[in-house]
């Protein structure tokens, strides 16, 4: 099996899950004693300073990885264009989690339509400054298609895949083939939902099968079933 990195969007400890984890030691240190990664979701709103990211990556094993989303300046607010400043601003605070760094996360807005010119320049402009892991979420169905696919393959930037799925090609991998990433966002109710046993033992079987690395993060944080979630896929998958 290949490398399978399990965990949810954001560390805290909810409390529903509480008795799964260590008591002793800082949020993230107890989550990095039962999870292999976890997805900053905070980097999306807020920038974090460089030290912060450095005190993260100091905080967990070596085999530990954070995913880390974009900031929605680049994603909503400038949709991809004019974004070299932010961009060098994010990568310059990210990148200080060193070793531990695993893939970038760019979730577009569902309405962003595919734009060959526009996602070209910033795939170049991004490519031209990151040279690791990249996964993205598009939402709008004009992105799952030929010439997307293609485009996210000549840069080397898996797509992710979402449950559920704003359109049904939003389920399965897409665009590079050297990664897997599942965002699992809660259904029916979205955020909020548990995934059943017969759910989490498909998505093990699924991860055990992977030839190339998975990542599967559980962003139904809203209630805690996130990490009970997480917890019972890395004792079936692992």
């Amino acid at each position: 099996m290949s490398a399978l990195y399990i965990g949810t969007a954001g560390w805290t400890v909810p409390r529903v899950a509480a008795a799964q984890f260590p008591i002793d030691g800082s949020q993230l240190a107890r989550y990095a004693s039962v999870f292999s990664a976890v997805e900053i979701n905070s980097s999306f709103y807020r920038p974090h300073r460089p030290a912060t990211y450095a005190r993260w990556a100091d905080s967990v094993p070596a085999s530990f990885r954070f995913a880390v989303k974009l900031p929605k300046e680049i994603s909503h607010q400038r949709r991809l264009v004019d974004a070299a400043e932010p961009l060098d601003r994010f990568l310059a605070e990210a990148t200080c989690l060193g070793g531990r760094l695993g893939p970038l996360l760019l979730q577009l807005p569902p309405s962003q339509r595919f734009d060959p010119v526009i996602a070209a320049r910033f795939f170049d402009l991004l490519r031209s400054r990151f040279t690791g892991d990249v996964v993205c979420e598009p939402r709008h169905a004009s992105w799952f298609a030929d010439a997307p696919d293609a485009l996210l393959v000549a840069h080397r930037i898996a797509r992710v895949a979402a449950d559920p799925a704003k359109v049904p090609a939003g389920s399965e991998p897409g665009g590079w083939g050297g990664l897997n990433y599942l965002r699992l966002h809660g259904s029916p109710e979205i955020y909020r939902s548990s995934y059943d046993d017969a759910a989490l033992e498909a998505m093990a079987a699924r991860l055990r099968a992977a030839t190339v690395p998975a990542w599967c993060i559980f962003d139904n944080t809203m209630l805690g079933a996130a990490a009970l979630n997480a917890a019972a896929l890395a004792r079936r998958a692992c």
